[in-house]
């Protein structure tokens, strides 16, 4: 008799490792494995075993409560829920093997060289779940999926540079003679950046998600720590690293004590020394539309060519055309 597991990726574009180690368990243990990013009922679904989803994001709430509604036995685990202390290692036990197939469409190879963060901030769960920072690897070969595919290491770590240093300058040994291409998706911390740490750093290949351009990814998250964030950007450039080649996100909506003077402050800060800012909107109930289309301005790069009200006036006015825009833009201005 066939057993059945369906995989359910709730959000977020990149690979789900939970997803893939459980993937891989079940289908060594005979059963066959559906998977999909749909939180809906298909009309042809299987008398599943078991049905188990990930959510990485707040955002995604009401997805979530869909789910429950089709899946009512689901295991539904990740950051982006109530359980996120959750474990797959609860119900599989210690078990270390992924299957990519369930994403044909990536080749690179997907996973961690350490856990946990030096910083406690109050609005990231990463260092209540996942504990002290720790190497959790003996190579990045243990990463790379091997022969057959390219080396392209997409790095999950919250804090690369923060595990023990004889660790972190082994792993950057290994990239450099391993000629590996590396992309920090999760940021490197730039605060604690030291002149051993962005020497080290300009080394690697480092690369943005896609694998197509040169990006170092951070983050500028509290206006208090200008300072610290301006002296690692100017560390990384001492040491070859362009400012246009680092993207830094500046989270926003969360902060009770923010105003717009402080968003454009940071924001214009960056776009001043090229560095390239991708705003993150705090809003788990999606109701700050205008921080979400300040962000769409600012990831878009419409800023480039556009005044914050030009865009607001472009956006909103969409059908019109170009010239009647121009004329309600130059009335605007003139009120």
């Amino acid at each position: 008799m066939s057993k059945f597991v369906k995989l359910i990726q709730v959000d977020g574009k990149l690979p789900n490792l939970a997803l893939m180690k459980l993937s891989s368990y079940y289908k060594e243990n005979g059963y066959q494995v559906d998977f999909t990013r749909s939180v809906h009922k298909d009309l042809f679904d299987k008398n599943y075993h078991f049905v188990f989803a990930s959510s990485i994001f707040k955002f995604s709430k009401n997805r979530i409560q869909r789910l429950k509604q089709n899946y009512p036995k689901a295991i539904i685990g990740g950051t982006g829920t109530d359980d996120w202390k959750l474990s797959i290692e609860d119900y599989i036990g210690d078990y270390d093997k992924y299957d990519y197939t369930i994403y044909p469409e990536y080749n690179f190879s997907l996973g961690f060289t350490q856990r946990g963060c030096r910083l406690k901030c109050k609005f990231c769960v990463v260092p209540i779940k996942e504990g002290k920072n720790r190497s959790v690897i003996n190579s990045v070969y243990d990463i790379w999926r091997g022969e057959g595919y390219p080396k392209k290491l997409h790095l999950l770590d919250n804090d690369f540079f923060g595990q023990p240093e004889e660790q972190w300058k082994l792993r950057v040994k290994e990239i450099q003679e391993g000629k590996f291409q590396v992309c920090f998706n999760q940021g490197i911390n730039i605060r604690l950046i030291d002149e051993t740490v962005a020497e080290n750093l300009a080394t690697i290949n480092f690369k943005d998600d896609s694998f197509t351009r040169k990006r170092i990814y951070t983050a500028w998250d509290n206006i208090g720590d200008e300072k610290r964030f301006f002296k690692g950007v100017n560390l990384l450039v001492k040491y070859g690293i362009k400012p246009n080649q680092i993207m830094a996100y500046m989270l926003i909506g969360y902060d009770k004590r923010e105003t717009w003077d402080r968003i454009w402050y940071r924001f214009n800060k960056m776009v001043d020394v090229g560095v390239y800012p991708y705003p993150m909107v705090y809003d788990p109930l999606q109701q700050k539309t205008e921080l979400k289309q300040f962000q769409r301005y600012a990831v878009r790069q419409y800023y480039r060519h556009k005044t914050w009200k030009e865009y607001l006036y472009w956006y909103n006015n969409r059908s019109i055309s170009s010239m009647d825009q121009k004329k309600q833009i130059d009335l605007y201005e003139n009120k």
